[in-house]
């Protein structure tokens, strides 16, 4: 009996597969399961489900590709057909190493997974260690953000499918890049989602910002747990995938004993044993709760790590001057210096914003700084503003150059946001592609009401369903060859080999951090080990007492090593030795 065509379907009584234009009568299992007898054993196949007689036929919920789109019908993809070249591939797992997040839809002016593969080896150039790909799961239109997604198990068509997939993971690996996956499953997006005319796999009256939320703890959450546990494992197994973003988990709502973040957690931990490789999970969230990266034997979820916000925030606000909406408890030097310290600034203090107490604090004797990923700017932290600026729309040169200095210098596991690392121009604002447009306007009409809070002017926030607003994105990567980009770029290319060479910019222990501050000064000495990373956030020379004997590093000329102190012009860095170069 083929198992090609199985699905799971509690609400209906009968189910008729349709495939190749052939109907075929399905028979209920165990577990409201159904099965077909007389599907087709192999080749491929067009097919779809005819749920209690209703003429038209709905894609399998574990549907491999969707060649017509998400309300078309489901066609069959052997994962097993691609010959897998990355056989010397080692990951090194999540030890710090740079993660590069990208968009493949804006990445390059195709916006295909093969055409990003054309760019790889300029990452290799870059320095990176990871690429982290925004959601690629079949959603409805031609392009958004990907976070709209409703077949989780498909890869969108633009794209390239899932064949096209394998290729990108398949080239990356062999140029030494790891690829890790950002996969959404706390809501689904609201066009082509067809799930809950199969069995319950939202629970009904519970809902989250983006839409009801996925039953995980009511009646026959075993088997919707089974299908987003198998979801994970797909990316592992059948794309060779070497980690999971997972988005916005403070969204999941569980209340079983067992979380689900620790099923994913346990799940993954099994496959890595059995694929012999290095598989790890970081989760997005903004709970600031270290549980959620604590070992499983300490009562923790065990992932492997998470984002912390809080850097950022803190970044932002140090280099901008911008206090709007959740950067108001940020305004300080001693903010920054407190995160690089304590991994969180909000670890049971007052939230202004939140109008609480938040957070809880990092036991830094059992939690790595590399279980944090923090960034300067990212998909969020820049299209969640009203016209998607970047930082380079309002900061300079050097203050761009200090906020690589401040990311990829610190103990964290260090994330760009493709275009970054040369200063890209070209903004990346909130864009959608909803084929209805009821549901355009009410998304257009939502971001301006998200903006309310922050004081954003309405005016200036682009209409998502603008093709223009999508084409705006697309990075201009002739900017890498104008001087001033080039100028970053030598920047960034030249703080990742030097984290790479020197291994107290490796070190994950927190007990090695240490960091002194002026507030009045707006200075800031973090010291790594052997190493003082020194920034100049104030618009003056400063001069900056801090035993120094090699500038390994400096981001703008005119620093002077002088008996106990460093001097250095307005907004500079530089990463210096308290020991004398060693050489033989």
């Amino acid at each position: 009996m083929s198992k090609r065509f199985d699905v799971w379907a509690s609400k209906p009584s009968a189910v008729t597969l349709v495939a190749n234009g052939e109907h075929i009568p399905m028979v209920r299992g165990d577990g409201h399961w159904w099965s077909a007898p007389d599907a087709p054993l192999s080749g491929d196949v067009d097919y779809g489900y005819l749920l209690d007689g209703v003429d038209t036929p709905v894609p399998n919920p574990r549907s491999r590709r969707q060649p017509d789109g998400v309300h078309g019908l489901s066609q069959t993809f052997d994962p097993g057909a691609h010959q897998w070249q990355d056989a010397a591939w080692v990951s090194p797992g999540m030890n710090g190493g740079v993660i590069y997040e990208m968009h493949i839809g804006t990445f390059t002016p195709a916006g295909t997974l093969d055409s990003a593969i054309a760019k790889l080896d300029y990452l290799v150039e870059l320095g990176v260690d990871f690429v982290e790909l925004l959601p690629v799961n079949a959603f409805n239109g031609t392009h958004n953000w990907g976070y709209d997604g409703v077949l989780w198990f498909a890869v969108q068509e633009t794209y390239g499918g899932p064949a096209a997939y394998q290729r990108f993971v398949d080239a990356a690996h062999q140029r030494g890049i790891g690829v890790i996956q950002d996969v959404v499953h706390n809501h689904l997006g609201p066009s082509g989602n067809y799930l809950t005319q199969f069995a319950p796999y939202l629970t009904e009256g519970m809902s989250n910002t983006w839409g009801d939320s996925l039953n995980l703890d009511g009646p026959f959450s075993d088997e919707v747990r089974d299908y987003v546990t198998d979801n994970i494992l797909m990316w592992f197994r059948d794309f060779h995938v070497d980690g999971l973003r997972l988005d916005a988990v403070h969204a999941l709502h569980d209340e079983r004993a067992v979380h689900i973040l620790e099923e994913f957690a346990a799940a993954t931990d099994l496959c890595s044993s059995e694929l012999g490789k290095p598989l790890f999970l970081i989760a997005e969230s903004d709970l600031n709760n270290p549980r959620l990266i604590s070992s499983r034997s300490r009562g923790g979820y065990g992932l492997a790590g998470q984002w912390s916000d809080d850097f950022h925030h803190a970044v932002h606000v140090n280099l901008t001057g911008e206090t709007a909406g959740y950067y108001s408890d940020f305004d300080s030097v001693g903010a920054l210096a407190k995160v690089f310290t304590d991994g969180f600034f909000h670890n049971g203090t007052y939230s202004s914003f939140r109008e609480r107490h938040h957070g809880r604090a990092i036991d830094a004797s059992v939690i790595s700084a590399h279980q944090l990923v923090v960034c300067t700017q990212n998909h969020d932290q820049i299209g969640n503003r009203a016209a998607g600026d970047r930082l380079s729309a309002t900061l300079g040169y050097e203050q761009l150059a200090q906020a690589a200095v401040l990311n990829l210098a610190g103990p964290f596991t260090p994330m760009l946001f493709m275009g970054e690392e040369y200063g890209a121009t070209t903004p990346w604002p909130f864009f959608t592609s909803h084929p209805e447009p009821e549901l355009g306007k009410a998304t257009a009409e939502g971001r301006l009401r998200e903006f309310e809070r922050m004081g954003w002017d309405p005016d200036t926030v682009p209409n998502p369903q603008d093709p223009a607003t999508f084409a705006s994105a697309k990075l201009d990567w002739a900017e890498t060859e104008v001087a001033a980009h080039a100028r970053l770029l030598g920047v960034y290319r030249a703080l990742i080999q030097l984290r790479r060479d020197e291994p107290d910019l490796r070190d994950p222990d927190f007990g090695a951090v240490s960091v002194d501050f002026s507030e009045d000064q707006r200075w800031l000495i973090l010291r790594r080990g052997a190493l003082a990373v020194v920034v100049n956030l104030s618009d003056v020379e400063r001069e900056v007492s801090v035993e120094a004997v090699t500038v390994l590093l400096s981001t703008v000329p005119g620093e002077a090593l002088l008996p106990g102190s460093v001097r250095l012009p307005a907004h500079g860095a530089v990463v210096a030795s308290t020991l004398p170069k060693v050489t033989f």
